[in-house]
């Protein structure tokens, strides 16, 4: 059985919804991101990791796409175009959408005080409202690969829920009633009761 390192008001909860969608049991252990609990997986004291058997994997990208090429679901197979497009999806939301909320978070609660630019949340407000823009555009089918869940979709609406708590522009219609199709699925509500201890 795997173990999620980390709580669900954290990136663990992506790999929690993945695990959900796939069926696969796991135990958590909701170790706060920079305690000395999660430095005992991540020497950063970043959270997620994984445990699977005597692996220890970390960043919760890198273990949704471990989990999905092991359990061959919620992916494109691995050297195939339609996975090369997939990826591009992919590493554009870790740009375009992870990332900025990232820098956001940093400015307000991760940094020491003094090091934080507080100023500098309009821009990266403005650069997510963009970003949330084109990926409206590119929403074609029920999910963004096509007709098919996949690893996008889990890393964009987790994305979506943590602007909103970020207090960032609310995305428009289309993402937002998109989003709010992909949280009421059971694996997405199982994740999000699952006990923090």
């Amino acid at each position: 059985m795997y173990t999620v390192i980390g709580g669900t008001k954290s990136r663990a909860f992506r790999v929690m919804w993945m695990l959900e969608e796939l069926g696969q049991p796991y135990a958590l252990n909701p170790a706060a991101p920079r305690s000395d609990e999660a430095r005992k997986y991540n020497p950063s004291g970043k959270v997620p990791a994984l445990v699977d058997g005597d692996e220890v994997l970390t960043d919760s990208i890198a273990i949704m796409t471990y989990l999905a090429d092991k359990h061959g679901a919620l992916t494109a197979p691995a050297g195939t175009p339609a996975r090369a497009r997939q990826d591009a999806m992919t590493f554009w939301l870790i740009d375009e959408f992870d990332a900025v909320l990232w820098a956001a978070a940093k400015h307000s609660f991760v940094f020491p005080e003094e090091a934080r630019v507080p100023a500098i949340k309009d821009s990266l407000k403005a650069e997510f409202e963009r970003a949330a823009s084109t990926l409206s555009d590119r929403l074609e089918g029920p999910f963004l690969m096509g007709d098919e869940i996949t690893l996008p979709d889990l890393l964009a609406v987790h994305c979506i829920n943590w602007s909103i708590g970020a207090k960032f522009p609310r995305v428009d219609d289309k993402l937002n009633l998109w989003a709010k199709s992909l949280r009421e699925r059971p694996a997405f509500m199982a994740a999000m009761t699952k006990e923090d201890g």
